[in-house]
């Protein structure tokens, strides 16, 4: 029997809220500060921060190494979780850039809210909002980045419309993301667990 859409998004969101209060219960998917690294992430910035900021990282690769982000550019990181990529690129556009993170788990925005001020970093604004309903004006972004979203996102057009619809004119998109191939079998998709895994 396939879930109804509700309860996918219902169950995926679950699952983003227990990272934000209880990190150290996921056992399904690497997270942290250690799985940061594994994916490139520079190891001396990532120990750098606080634990807070990175124990809730569930990213699934760099957006970052696809380009460099340049001082006051406006960035949104769309699925910003609880804030290590949000920080990261604050500090890149600093210090007349600024960088809004969405989240849609409220649980993530409040602890993205509380890294950014444990490490002094001003020039974010988190809101609660969803991927395929973006709470920003058209070409109001510079670059968009995401890590490990979209997978999560029943409607990938629409979601994509919404990043197309905040880009400004000339703006970016640099996501890390995990996909399945084509000749995948559905049983071996079964296998693979629920949609959030």
């Amino acid at each position: 029997m396939h879930e109804t859409s509700d309860k996918i998004r219902a169950d995926i969101k679950q699952r983003f809220v227990k990272l934000a209060l209880c990190p150290t219960e996921e056992k399904k998917f690497p997270v942290g500060p250690a799985s940061a690294k594994r994916l490139g992430y520079d190891p001396v910035e990532i120990d750098a921060l606080p634990n807070s900021v990175t124990e809730s990282f569930a990213g699934v690769g760099d957006p970052f190494a696809l380009g460099e982000l340049r001082p006051g550019e406006t960035v949104l990181d769309l699925g910003c979780g609880a804030g290590l990529d949000s920080i990261l690129a604050a500090r890149r556009v600093f210090p007349t850039g600024k960088v809004i993170g969405v989240d849609f788990a409220v649980e993530m925005v409040e602890k993205a809210v509380r890294n950014a001020a444990a490490v002094g970093v001003s020039n974010t604004d988190f809101r609660q909002g969803n991927a395929d309903a973006i709470p920003l004006e058209d070409g109001s972004v510079d670059m968009v980045i995401s890590n490990g979203l979209f997978n999560l996102c029943l409607n990938k057009p629409k979601v994509l419309a919404e990043v197309f619809r905040v880009l400004r004119p000339g703006g970016r998109l640099q996501m890390a993301d995990i996909l399945l191939h084509d000749d995948v079998t559905e049983e071996e998709v079964a296998r693979k667990g629920s949609w959030s895994d």
